[in-house]
C-alpha cells in the first residue's frame, strides 16, 4: 500500500507591546514535521518508556490527607476503643481472677495431697505436733511395709522365735518378706509418740535392721522388745518426716519437707541434717490438728486447713485424713 505522506506547519510569532517607541517587524518560527516521522519516534519508544509516561500522569493525578482528616480519624479511633475496652474489661478481669483462683487451689490441693499420702504409711501411733514461734511442725515415722514376726515354734518344734524374755538378735517371718534396706529400723508395738517405754522416737521397741535371708530377719544389735504385738506385727521403719508450715505474714509463708535427717527425741524444731525441699508458697495460715478416738487409740484422724493468698485473693482447703494406729 503506498504511504501517504502529511505535514504539520507550527507558526508562532510575537511583537514587541504597544508601549514601544518604533514597531518592528514580526518574529516568527515555522515547524514542518512529516506524519512518517512521528510514526517511526512511536515505534521508536519501548514498553518501559510508556508505562513511566503513564505511572506519571497516575501520580499527578493521586492525593494525600489533610492534618484535620488525620485528627478525626485518631479521635475516632480513641473513641472506638474506650467504648471496647469497657465492655471487654470485665471479662478480662474475671478470667484473670479465675486463673488466680486456680492456681492457688492447686497449690493447695497439692500440699494436702502430698501429705495425706504419706501420713497414711505412717508408723501408728507416731505422729506428733508441736509449734515453735510462727512455725507449726507435723511429724512422723515413715513406714515401708511391715509382717509378722513368729512367736512360738512350728508343729515340727522349729522356728526363730522372736523373744520377748531375753534380748533377741534374729527373728523368722512368717508370710512374705518385707522390703529391706541399710538405714532401716524395725519396731514392734508402738503406743504413743511421747514418754519412755512403747514409743519409736525413744527407740525401746525400735530394733537396727542388719540383714535378713529369705525368712529370717537380723537386728544389728541384740534388742529386748518391751511388748508382745496382739497380731504378731512389726513394721519397717525408714526415717522420720516432718512438715513445718512457717505462714504469713509474719513467716515466710512456705510449706517445707524435711526427711532423712534420722529419729530424735524430744521433737526437732526444725529438723537438722538431712534434706528439705519447698512444697508451697504464699501460704497465708495454716493449722494441723490431731486427735485419736477410743480407749485405746486404734483411730486417728489428722485435720489439715491450709490458707492460700495471692495478690489480695484467698483460698482456704480443709482435709481430714484418717490414720490406722493398730500396731
Amino acid at each position: 500500500m503506498p504511504c501517504h505522506k502529511k505535514s504539520f506547519e507550527f507558526r508562532v510569532s510575537s511583537s514587541e507591546s504597544k508601549g514601544q517607541a518604533a514597531p518592528r517587524s514580526p518574529l516568527s518560527f515555522e515547524f514542518r514535521v512529516s506524519s512518517s516521522e512521528l510514526e517511526e519516534r512511536a515505534k521508536s519508544l519501548s514498553p518501559l518508556d510508556w508505562k513511566l509516561e503513564t505511572g506519571n500522569s497516575k501520580l499527578r493525578k493521586s492525593r494525600g490527607f489533610t492534618l484535620v482528616e488525620m485528627i478525626m480519624v485518631v479521635a475516632i479511633t480513641g473513641i472506638i476503643a474506650a467504648v471496647v475496652a469497657v465492655f471487654i474489661r470485665r471479662p478480662v478481669e474475671s478470667y484473670v481472677d479465675v486463673a488466680r483462683r486456680g492456681e492457688l487451689s492447686d497449690i493447695a490441693d497439692t500440699a494436702l495431697r502430698r501429705i495425706t499420702r504419706d501420713v497414711r504409711s505412717a508408723l501408728p501411733n507416731s505422729i506428733r505436733i508441736t509449734t515453735a514461734g510462727n512455725v507449726t511442725y507435723l511429724e512422723y515415722l515413715q513406714t515401708s511395709g511391715g509382717g509378722r514376726y513368729r512367736a512360738a515354734p512350728d508343729s515340727a518344734g522349729a522356728g526363730n522365735v522372736l523373744d520377748f524374755v531375753a534380748a533377741d538378735v534374729s527373728f523368722d517371718v512368717i508370710g512374705t518378706m518385707p522390703a529391706l534396706a541399710a538405714g532401716n529400723s524395725i519396731v514392734i508395738y508402738n503406743l504413743a509418740p511421747t514418754g519412755s517405754t512403747a514409743n519409736a522416737y525413744s527407740g525401746d521397741n525400735r530394733g537396727a535392721y542388719s540383714s535378713n535371708t529369705a525368712t529370717t530377719i537380723t537386728l544389728s544389735a541384740a534388742k529386748l522388745f518391751p511388748f508382745q504385738s496382739p497380731a504378731k506385727r512389726f513394721q519397717v521403719v525408714e526415717d522420720a518426716v516432718t512438715y513445718a508450715c512457717d505462714p504469713l505474714p509474719t513467716g515466710a509463708g512456705v510449706l517445707r519437707r524435711y526427711w532423712n535427717y534420722g529419729i530424735v527425741d524430744p521433737q526437732p524444731t526444725p529438723p537438722t541434717g538431712g534434706s528439705n525441699a519447698l512444697l508451697a508458697t504464699n501460704i497465708a495460715s495454716c493449722s494441723f490438728t490431731y486427735s485419736a478416738s477410743g480407749g485405746t487409740a486404734r483411730t486417728g484422724m489428722l485435720a489439715l486447713n491450709l490458707q492460700v493468698e495471692q495478690a489480695g485473693e484467698r483460698v482456704q482447703l480443709f482435709q481430714q485424713v484418717h490414720v490406722n494406729n493398730v500396731p
